[in-house]
């Protein structure tokens, strides 16, 4: 459905990806993460084909329709509410735009009846007509009350406005959907519905999202971006907090044993390495030593807040 091979990006001096190669499995759910910077949206929009990468293919079957959560709701102030959400589905808006224009002009030639009929075809093919009624069931499921419904984005509370664009691509139903922070500025009660919502959908879904409790909720996996890398790990945010901190404790252990398996083979070399009889040994272990890869650990690029109370002098009796 969708995979990166070999992406790579650099921003000026900083270099968000080096080689990234990830398949991302048909109906699982992705969470990315990482720290701010290190480029979780901008991965995304390399995957929309907004930013272009400096190296690496996307692939996405092209049967798949790919659906993003985009954050401009400006761009439709002068639709309404209902229009916008309509938007999701490109085929769907333009045959109720054709229909529209056809039948605001009252007299037609026997070319436009004949498209009009050919357009209550296709749009009946669609289900067109029970457009209205599922485009409400988003709005009202994400908090939207069915009054502002026929109103135009402009003229809308600005809560709402996010809310509608969330409306928007799960209108569309796309197999491949991109949604990059969707909890934001959503009341507890909106963000239950849209968990529930997620966690059943069939497609493969990409969120980036900074809420533990969404990821966990909604992701079968997880996506850590760090370093220019990405590793994914099966499971929610909480199992992959326990494997990686498993897997960083395994690299620990495993360097601490060639830390101390180089120290003795130094040891031995500078005691014995000026020594005849013991000259084959110590190249021996030169060898050994010489093709001992130790591995660089890095802690994560993740700062988190951290809170320091210095007294003023040491604590006495009183």
């Amino acid at each position: 459905m969708l995979s990166v091979k070999d992406i790579s990006l650099t921003f000026g001096h900083k270099k968000l990806f080096e080689n990234v190669s990830v398949v991302f499995s048909p109906g699982s759910r992705y969470g990315i993460i990482g720290a701010n910077g290190t480029g979780k949206s901008t991965f995304l929009k390399i995957v929309n084909g907004e930013q272009s990468a400096d190296k690496g293919t996307i692939f996405i079957d092209p049967k798949a329709r790919l659906g993003w959560l985009r954050q401009d709701h400006y761009r439709f102030d002068d639709e309404t509410v209902l229009n916008t959400v309509y938007q999701g589905d490109a085929k769907l808006w333009k045959i109720m735009r054709e229909r529209e224009s056809l039948y605001q002009k009252g007299d037609l030639t026997d070319a436009e009846a004949n498209h009009l009929g050919e357009l209550e075809g296709e749009f009946m093919e669609i289900d067109g007509y029970s457009a209205e009624s599922k485009a409400s069931e988003f709005l009202v499921g994400l908090g939207i009350p069915a009054r502002y419904h026929n109103e135009l984005m402009k003229e809308i509370p600005i809560q709402y406005k996010f809310r509608v664009l969330i409306a928007q691509i799960l209108f569309q139903k796309p197999e491949v959907m991109l949604l990059d922070e969707p909890t934001n500025n959503l009341d507890i009660k909106t963000i239950t519905w849209l968990e529930e919502y997620l966690t059943d959908y069939d497609g493969t879904i990409l969120i980036v999202s900074h809420d533990r409790h969404f990821l966990n909720a909604v992701c079968t996996h997880i996506a850590d971006i760090d370093y220019s890398e990405m590793r994914v790990y099966s499971g929610d945010y909480d199992y992959y907090q326990h494997a990686s901190s498993i897997a960083k404790d395994q690299k620990l252990t495993d360097q601490a044993k060639k830390e101390k398996k180089a120290a003795e083979l130094k040891s031995f070399i500078a005691r014995f390495g000026a020594n005849k009889s013991k000259a084959r040994q110590a190249t021996s272990r030169q060898k050994q030593l010489d093709s001992m890869e130790m591995e660089d650990i890095r802690p994560s690029s993740r700062v988190f807040p951290r809170i320091f109370f210095k007294p003023k002098r040491e604590l006495g009796k009183d």
